[in-house]
């Protein structure tokens, strides 16, 4: 039995955090999920760097552009490609699990990111462009980001909350969702068909928090904050999906919005490199590695249950952070912000590289 099916039958998933066409059409897809991939992800700077850095796409950028269609719709088509084909691939895994796993994200606009009635649209436009039901619509979550989240569960589609960095930031979230799901069942919806996940970001805490550290003078803490930011928010998903308002939607069906553990490739080389896998294994949770990182964990990863031991300790480390003057929260809220413009960036920039390329073509064509 390979290392990612071992994960899964302690209950957690490994999805893939990557996405081209050559992934797609090299048969590399079908042997990652023969060796127990149960998902993937998407992201604006995963699409920049799939179709900018790439020739892969030109053929169908050429089409796109005899078309008449605008840089914006032809990366939409593009990226509606690549997810339509990864779903297709996937679908095996999402009949196996009964819709467990099987699923593919993609993100709205990040330029939408605080703007929820387009986010909404868009949303429920992608959904029914890709007419699958193993697709997950990604949407961040900001303050304007919970009630898209609860408007486009409501209307039944399968949604990825992305960019959460706060344990608050996550309670919200999981309000967000049960609302979606009462939505939708007071709608007559079958819930038991939903599935979600809260992408919880991890790395880019220890990242932000260790230059406040390494400032202090504190080694004490490097490297133990994220870990412990996260383990705090297993707790707070064990909480509440404990409560009564959780039991009347399970007794209908519904199945836990799980926790997906998101930035888990190790940034700091003086780092284990599995540091923000093998200590954050649990049950109802993903993992979303990046290729290198399945790589690692299939070479040398512990398949051992860790996520629900040392939350102890990982209050204690919270504490001591508080005790320093180093607020947490002040770190997650910049790092929210601070991702969203990353997105924003990528997006930008991929925009501006098929802008180029359609240019060229263009100037191809007239001569």
């Amino acid at each position: 039995m390979s290392k990612l099916n071992e994960l899964a039958n302690i209950g957690q998933s490994v999805w893939l955090d990557f996405i081209s066409r050559n992934l797609l059409t090299s048969g590399e897809l079908i042997k990652y999920r023969e060796m127990g991939l149960r998902g993937m992800t998407s992201n604006p700077t995963i699409f920049d760097k799939a179709i900018s850095k790439s020739n892969d796409y030109d053929d169908d950028i050429s089409e796109l552009v005899l078309k008449g269609l605008n840089v914006e719709e032809i990366y939409e088509k593009l990226a509606l490609k690549d997810i339509g084909i990864a779903a297709d691939e996937m679908r095996k895994v999402y009949n196996e699990t009964d819709g467990l796993d099987g699923y593919i994200s993609i993100e709205v606009n990040p330029l939408l990111a605080n703007n929820t009635e387009e986010t909404i649209i868009q949303a429920k436009n992608l959904f029914k462009q890709l007419g699958r039901p193993n697709i997950m619509i990604k949407i961040p979550g900001t303050e304007e980001g919970l009630p898209a989240i609860t408007e486009v569960l409501g209307s039944g589609i399968n949604v990825n909350v992305t960019l959460i960095f706060s344990t608050e930031s996550y309670r919200k979230v999981v309000e967000a969702f049960m609302a979606g799901l009462e939505k939708y069942d007071a709608a007559g919806g079958d819930i038991s068909k939903h599935a979600s996940v809260a992408s919880f970001f991890v790395s880019r805490v220890d990242t932000a928090v260790d230059k406040e550290l390494e400032a202090k003078n504190n080694k004490e803490l490097q490297g133990k904050i994220a870990v412990a930011n996260s383990k705090i928010a297993f707790e707070i998903s064990e909480e509440m999906f404990s409560s009564e308002r959780w039991q009347k939607l399970e007794a209908k069906g519904a199945r836990k919005q799980r926790l997906l553990w998101a930035s888990t490739s190790t940034k700091n080389p003086d780092y284990y490199d599995l540091l923000y896998v093998d200590t954050l294994i649990g049950p109802d949770t993903v993992n979303t590695m990046p290729p290198d990182t399945i790589k690692a964990f299939i070479d040398h990863g512990n398949i051992k249950s860790t996520l629900g031991q040392g939350i102890d300790e990982a209050k204690a480390h919270l504490n001591k952070l508080k005790e320093l003057g180093i607020d947490i929260n002040k770190i997650t809220d910049k790092l929210l912000k601070d991702g969203v413009k990353s997105f924003s960036d990528s997006f930008k920039s991929l925009v501006d590289s098929l802008d180029s390329k359609v240019k060229k073509i263009k100037q191809e064509v007239s001569l």
